[in-house]
């Protein structure tokens, strides 16, 4: 008896792409597709997005470890954040994440709860040497605190609690878009204006001190003083923590006919207060919010708030990143503070 055995023939292993590959489908160079992986400054936003999508369309994989051995880096950075169920810093993750990724990098998001000993582990500790550079929004960090930022990796400051340090930093207008907020309520026929969100454990460089303070300017240029009455404080900015103050605003008897709340949440969940206790907005108070996360869009009413430039801060924190990775420490620092922009809803 004769046996026959059949060989079925097996397919040859699909071939990686290469870096050759990457750059023959983009139309650029295996270098070009290097600069871009690897966050070189000077390449051109045309060119980057062609490397990029022939990235995807291939299904290319970096080497890091070969990367590594090259270049001495690691292909990830670090974003440190104090909390990401607030929705600023959770928009600010995915901004910096997708500004990364033009410069074909991971991130690694920390979040520092806004402890102390947290962030100064941050500063000094185990990540900040597992990759490329740091970008950091201290919350407990303060000033005399620039003394503790030492070292030569690359690091580009978030937010107002350190100015003046040996590294980049990029900042919003707090104040000034505080003082805008109120403005436009004033010259809406607001009389007497509450705020919701100070917080008088934050100090003088916090974002709830800045925003106090552009308030406090605006109402000054009216001609009006600050009422300390109308000041509800919130040591956390969730809606939650919005709806209890505006109970307490309402429970205090002191009548007001605007509302500033220095982020969304907060004013999401004063306005649900509001509504309950049977006030319609914007005709009995009008509301204006600060962030422009998503659901304001969405709210009811839709709320009018500070755009406070979260794209612009992504963007030129993770280019000044790449800077200081490719050219190394700054020999001036840039202090950059991004342009905000009122958003107008049916709020207010």
């Amino acid at each position: 008896m004769t046996l026959e055995r059949t060989i079925v023939p097996t397919s040859q292993p699909r071939r990686s792409a290469t870096m050759a590959d990457v750059g023959a489908a983009a139309g650029v160079t295996a270098r070009t597709v290097s600069n871009v992986l690897s966050g070189k400054v000077g390449v051109r936003d045309a060119t980057r997005d062609a490397v990029l999508k022939a990235v995807r369309d291939l299904g290319y994989q970096m080497n890091v470890s070969a990367r590594g051995l090259r270049t001495g880096l690691t292909g990830m950075i670090t974003l440190a954040i104090p909390d990401l169920s607030i929705d600023y810093f959770a928009q600010l993750a995915n901004g910096v994440m997708r500004e990364a990724e033009a410069h074909g990098w991971t991130v690694i998001i920390q979040q520092t709860g806004a402890r102390r000993e947290t962030e100064l582990a941050i500063l000094s500790g185990a990540a900040r040497q597992l990759s490329d550079g740091l970008i950091f929004q201290p919350h407990a960090l303060g000033p005399g605190d620039e003394r503790l930022i030492t070292g030569d990796q690359p690091l580009v400051l978030l937010g107002d609690r350190i100015f003046n340090g040996p590294v980049d930093h990029v900042a919003m207008a707090n104040a000034e878009a505080a003082d805008a907020a109120t403005t436009y309520l004033i010259d809406r026929g607001c009389r007497s204006i509450a705020v919701v969100g100070a917080n008088p454990a934050g100090g003088s460089v916090s974002a709830a001190a800045l925003r106090l303070q552009g308030h406090a300017q605006a109402l000054e240029r009216a001609g009006r003083g600050l009422d300390d009455r109308l000041v509800a404080t919130a040591s956390e900015w969730h809606q939650n923590d919005g709806a209890v103050a505006a109970h307490r605003l309402l429970n205090s008897g002191v009548a007001f006919d605007g509302l500033f709340c220095f982020n969304d949440n907060l004013a999401i969940g004063a306005m649900s207060v509001l509504l309950e206790a049977g006030l319609e907005i914007p005709r009995d108070v009008r509301v204006v919010g600060f962030d422009n996360v998503p659901a304001a869009a969405f709210s009811y009413p839709s709320l009018t708030t500070i755009d406070p430039g979260l794209a612009q801060i992504a963007k030129t924190s993770t280019d000044l990143l790449a800077r200081r990775i490719s050219d190394g420490p700054p020999a001036q620092p840039s202090e950059i503070v991004a342009s905000f922009s009122l958003v107008a809803r049916r709020s207010a």
